[in-house]
Formats: structure tokens, sequence, C-alpha cells
């Protein structure tokens, strides 16, 4: 992995001051901003006034940093045209190329250009990227699409996995594995069998790091960053390298560590771990399933996380095959099988009727039911059996008049209720599809379009979360107001358009 520093090695006491005297809205400002020049100059005269009659803060952080660009006020009227035309016009608003002008930054330059979420992500994101390719490649944007790839395949030829973002203090921890999904995409968008053969090396390497440490741990629960062993069978769990506040969440986590009567490192190593997941933050996490107080990520088995290595085991066995590598390709098919096997066994829950995350040490269910449950069937591991349960509990519990229900719970969390996200929404629909669950899948992907097209003939807006259980109602939750862009929106919008055949006139304005 490459050394990167962070703004807290950087700027030392500057950092500190900023970040715990509140002196931005939003953490992510200052560790996003560019030094006017050198930062050891800039510490340096820091230090020299920060202790002078009349020194300023706020003047002297304006003198010497550059600040993100601020995310313009969003229409408060509606935009002319279609969504369709609207989402296509914005894949060029969001575009990024990055050149050589932000010297010291946190930015973790790419060679290709690259489309962002939006709002206040201002970088390249791993997870979301998938979602956002969806809506790429229903554009026609073929060369968007392999650029896209080709600077996740770059991210782990320099860092040997992929970062949750291009920042530096994201270098740390990934996102749930997607590239393969991504590859895959390429593939199919391309009509070229050969392409994940040309992913071979990043593939494997991507694997390497989940694995990580997997070779030493002995039997009986026992685990190393991201790899837990139980009952002599290999799963894997999210992590984070570093047990430090999060960079861009500094005065927040500072904060709960002060009340949280807990040891702040452990603490700490469990928030970023959330952050590894995606779901950032939700009630899967927590011991209690209601406080942020009680996370405790390391010690669970995602069901989602298994499921996506699950599908990169089965694509290295596949391409190791063609590429002529016998001993690699049975290796994989190995790990895939016995993968496979202890979804459909111990992450099914015969009780609840779908497939579940588990607790260690003992691997048994955590309680808290969430769309997770749909992976399994989104990625063709779940039996028929499994699947026709599972259908029947998302019907049951989780469809609500705007869309899929993240979770049943209702906690403050953003990735709780009343909340819903586009990336889980199509991982049901395609899920459901999958299984021949149609109409099931059609109803719950039209709720969420009407809901998103009735937001966007309202505002203009396309939103990174929507209120499903009060459809209308914007979505709340998180450490950060809802942003507008938005990157994995837009794809799964335009995707679940295109797979139901709604009037694009539905959307105008």
């Amino acid at each position: 992995m490459l050394p990167l520093k962070t703004a807290d090695e950087i700027y030392a006491e500057l950092f500190e001051r900023v970040q715990s005297g509140g002196l931005f809205a939003d953490s992510k400002t200052f560790v996003d901003a560019v030094p006017r020049d050198e930062p050891g100059l800039v510490l340096q005269r820091f230090r020299e006034l920060c202790d002078r009659p009349g020194f300023e803060l706020r003047a002297f952080v304006a003198q010497n940093f550059r600040l993100p660009e601020t995310p313009g006020e969003p229409p408060s009227t509606p935009v002319a045209g279609s969504v369709r035309e609207r989402i296509e016009a914005l894949w060029s608003v969001l575009t990024r190329a990055d050149g050589g002008e932000e010297m010291h930054g946190s930015r973790i330059a790419l060679p290709h250009p690259y489309v962002v979420p939006g709002g206040r992500f201002r970088e390249l994101y791993y997870w979301d990227s998938y979602f956002t390719m969806l809506g790429l490649a229903e554009s026609g944007e073929l060369r968007m699409l392999e650029n896209m790839v080709d600077n996740f395949a770059f991210l782990i030829d320099q860092f040997g996995f992929i970062p949750n973002g291009t920042r530096t203090y994201f270098a740390t921890r990934s996102q749930p594995p997607f590239f393969v999904l991504m590859v895959e995409l390429l593939a199919e968008f391309k009509g070229d069998d050969s392409v994940c053969g040309s992913y071979l090396p990043q593939l494997k390497r991507e694997y390497a790091f989940w694995m990580s440490g997997a070779d030493a741990l002995d039997g009986g629960g026992s685990a190393a960053r991201r790899v837990v062993v139980v009952d002599g069978s290999v799963l894997n769990r999210h992590w984070d390298d570093s047990n430090l506040p999060r960079q861009e969440s500094h005065a927040e986590d500072v904060a709960l560590a002060a009340r949280a009567g807990r040891e702040p490192s452990e603490l700490y190593r469990e928030i970023r771990a959330a952050c590894e997941s995606g779901w950032d933050f939700s009630s899967r996490w927590f011991a209690d399933g209601r406080s942020m107080q009680a996370i405790e990520t390391s010690r669970i088995l995602p069901i989602d996380l298994n499921a996506l290595l699950q599908r990169l085991e089965e694509v290295l066995a596949r391409t190791c095959v063609s590429a002529g590598e016998a001993e690699a390709a049975a290796f994989y098919r190995d790990r895939a099988e016995q993968r496979k096997a202890l979804i459909r066994s111990l992450f099914f829950d015969e009780r609840e009727r779908c497939f579940v995350d588990l607790r260690l040490p003992d691997a048994q269910p955590t309680g808290r039911l969430s769309l997770a449950t749909a992976y399994p069937l989104f990625l063709g591991i779940a039996t028929d059996a499994q699947a026709a349960r599972v259908a029947e509990t998302l019907e049951r519990d989780f469809l609500r008049p705007g869309g899929w229900l993240t979770t049943r719970a209702t906690t403050g969390q953003q990735w709780d209720a009343p909340n819903g996200w586009a990336p889980l929404q199509w991982i049901v629909f395609s899920g459901l599809c999958k299984y021949g669950f149609r109409d099931l899948a059609h109803a719950g992907a039209s709720r969420w379009i009407d809901s998103n097209l009735a937001t966007y003939q309202a505002s203009g807006r396309l939103l990174e979360k929507y209120n499903v259980e009060q459809p209308g109602v914007t979505a709340s939750g998180g450490e950060y107001v809802v942003q507008d862009g938005f990157g994995w929106t837009n794809g799964v919008l335009l995707s679940l358009m295109n797979r139901t055949k709604t009037d694009s006139s539905r959307g105008s304005a």
C-alpha cells in the first residue's frame, strides 16, 4: 500500500483546533481543503501566529487553504424536461477529471475521468459507482463505463485494494466488493466474454485483500482483520485498519466517544468498519438495535458482504479456467462452493424466513432484519425454496408506499426506517426477477419510481435517499443534510424505468 499522510498527521494541532472548534458545519470541509502553500510552511505559520492577540482561526484558514466548492442550492422549482433528459444531462455535470492542480490535498488522483455522486461527495466512491454505472450503461456511455472500471483497477494496483473513496483519509478501509460486478457489467455491455480475463490480476488482488490473514487463523471463531473462521470455515466481516476518529467526521466521533462510556479506540474502529459496509449507519451494527453507542460492526458477519465475495470466488474460478490456471481455478471453486453452502445454511434463518446477519462468536442471527436479505437472490445463491420465503418476507415486512424499506427499525440513522436507498431497490428488484417473482419486483420498483418522479416534478431534485413510508416527506438521519445529485439514484432510476417500461413522459416537469 502507498504510504499516505492524512490531515491530522500533516497539520497536527491546527487540524485539532479546526475540527474540534466547529469551524465548519460539515467536518468534511477542512479535510477536503487544499493548502495554498507547502503544508509544513502552513503549520509553521500557524504555530507562529496562533497565540498572538487577535488571531482569528477562520481568517487563517481562509488565507492559507482553498476550501472545496460548496454544493449549490438545489432548485426550488421544477426543472424543464423529463427526468430522463435530466439524468442524461447530469452525467457531464457529475464528471470529474484529475489533473496536477491539486498539490498537497487529500484527493487521490485518478488516470481517467469519472462520475461522482454529487453534493458533498466530490470524489469517486467504491460501491456507489456500480449503481451509477448501471445508468451509464443504459445511456450508452461505454467510454465512461470503461474509464470507471480502469480507475478501480488502478486503485487496486496502487493500494492492493479499492479504498472507500479517493481521499487519503479513506485509505484504511474499502467498501462492499462490487468490482467484480463492474467488470461483468463492462463485459456484458461490450459483448466480450474476455473482459474478465483482462482484469484477472486485479480481481485476484482484491480477493487477497479481503482474505488477508486467513492462512494464519485457527478454528473456533478466531479472526484477523476482515477474516473470521467459524467451525473451520472462512467467512468475512467489515474492518478498518485505523482506530482513530474519522478525519471527515472528527467532531462527531469524539463527541460520541465522550458519552459512550467505552474505550474510544474500540468505538472508533467499529464506526469506521460500519463505514466500510456502506451502511453508515444502521441498526444492523448496534448490539442493542437502537444506538450508536452500542455499535459492534466487527462482531457481525454480514450476509451481503459474504454473498458478494462468493460471487468474486465464482468469477475467479471461471476466469482462471479460461486463463489455463487449473490449480487456481480449483482453489477458487472450492472456496465458492464452501461459501455458498454456508450462506444457504448458516445465514438462512428458518424462523424469520430470510437471510440474516450473524453475530460472533457463536454465529447466531442478530435478530435485526434488513434488505441485505435480498443479496443471495440478487447473486443467484439462494435455493428456489429460500427465495420464495424471502419474497414473502420482503412483501410482508419491507414493501412500503414509496418502495422497499431499508430496515424495520426507526433509530434516527439514515440506513434505517423510514428511508429507502437506490442500490437496495435495484438489488431487490433484480433478485426477485431472477427467481421469477416479477409481479412483486415490479410493484416495488413502480412505487420507487413514482416516489422519485414526484420529488423531481415538485422540485427538480434527484436525491441520495427517500422516505418510503411517507413519499414526499424528505428523508432524514445521518451526519449531513440530504444530498442532491445523485449518482446512484440516477443510475438506478434510469435502469428501473427501462426495465419496467415506464413512460418517460411521467418524468416531465
